[in-house]
């Protein structure tokens, strides 16, 4: 087969005569019609594909990806679970090794601004060489998941039929693996159905949706955008007076990245969509539920030299709400799970019958 760099996988599927050379390139990647969504970000130089997204989607479940083959991406971000792990504060990687945060899901990255609750990679394919390399977590060198892949039977055919004869490297790997994440795309809620025309909210939901999007009430707006907006994050980082600034457990977050004093305490802003899925919450899992959440941003939060600006009520602890009025906000937030999109059967494992 004729040899292509990674930059000249179009976007379109097509074919090249090339003398007496026929190079048929990979069928591009169609995603739904997103209304209510910013339009999709796609890197140009890795424009998903139909066997790049298969080839990522295998590799995503395929424990040979650690040390001793028994864990996969896909061990702590189960599909059911919005890819998270679900109930778990803390995932377990290699000899049962504790992460230090909470897994979150996985869903509509491509618009996030940077990977890992901290931000400390720039993009999916960054983000995705370090939990494959890291002690703690999946403990195996580049250089051995290149090997296994390589004398493999399956994947040699797999790598080729998305990338053409270029020698399987962790870049391709990264390109794959980020191909099918791109994929994840969570977008057939009933929110989405309300914006959509196509149902409408009950009393207690419609009230919910006023409450957060109101700057005079729940104020979330500010970092979740849910007002006929379908992402549900606006994908920075914030300080939500979560810690105790004092604390010896206290995590810097962004600022161990930026080394910036004003982003102390501060992490990604995650989706309101499928919270159903993705309990505990926070960076650090410290809530199990939903009402604990509520509680927290009524009465919780901790006022310090780092908190996001838009907070509102710092001073008084927080928002102050009423039962009915944290009633009606989890009735909101319920709208937002989508139940297509953790049994859809693109996402699921492919080694399972």
């Amino acid at each position: 087969m004729a040899r292509f760099s990674r930059s000249n996988i179009v976007s379109f599927a097509s074919i090249f005569v090339l003398g007496l050379f026929v190079v048929h390139l990979p069928q591009p990647y169609i995603f739904p019609v997103l209304p209510h969504f910013p339009s999709m970000p796609v890197a140009d130089d890795n424009p998903p594909t139909i066997p790049g997204v298969e080839l990522g989607r295998f590799l995503f479940y395929d424990p040979a990806l650690s040390v001793d083959s028994t864990i996969s991406c896909g061990s702590c971000h189960k599909h059911k679970h919005a890819f998270s792990d679900l109930g778990v504060r803390f995932s377990e990687g290699f000899h049962g090794a504790k992460q230090k945060r909470n897994t979150p899901g996985l869903f509509n990255l491509a618009w996030y601004k940077g990977m890992f609750w901290d931000g400390r990679a720039a993009t999916i394919e960054d983000q995705i060489f370090e939990p494959v390399r890291k002690h703690d977590e999946m403990n195996l060198s580049w250089t051995l998941v290149e090997s296994r892949l390589r004398n493999s039977e399956m994947y040699p055919p797999m790598f080729e039929k998305a990338f053409g004869d270029m020698p399987i490297d962790s870049q391709l790997v990264s390109y794959a693996l980020g191909q099918f994440l791109r994929t994840l795309i969570s977008h057939q809620s009933k929110y989405d159905r309300v914006l959509r025309g196509e149902t409408f909210f009950t009393d207690d939901e419609y009230q919910g949706f006023v409450i957060v999007n109101d700057q005079s009430m729940g104020n979330c707006l500010p970092c979740h955008t849910t007002d006929a907006h379908g992402l549900g994050t606006n994908g920075g980082f914030a300080n939500n007076g979560l810690q105790d600034t004092h604390s010896p457990h206290f995590d810097s977050g962004l600022y161990n990245v930026s080394k910036n004093p004003k982003d102390a305490g501060r992490f990604k802003i995650p989706s309101l969509r499928n919270l159903k899925f993705t309990a505990p919450y926070m960076h650090d899992g410290r809530f199990s539920t939903l009402e604990e959440v509520i509680d927290f941003y009524s009465e919780g939060v901790l006022d310090q030299p780092t908190i996001d600006n838009k907070m509102a009520h710092t001073k008084t602890g927080g928002m102050s709400f009423t039962e009915t009025e944290k009633m009606q906000i989890l009735a909101f937030l319920q709208t937002l799970n989508d139940e297509v999109f953790v049994s859809d059967s693109r996402f699921s494992n492919p080694f399972m019958p």
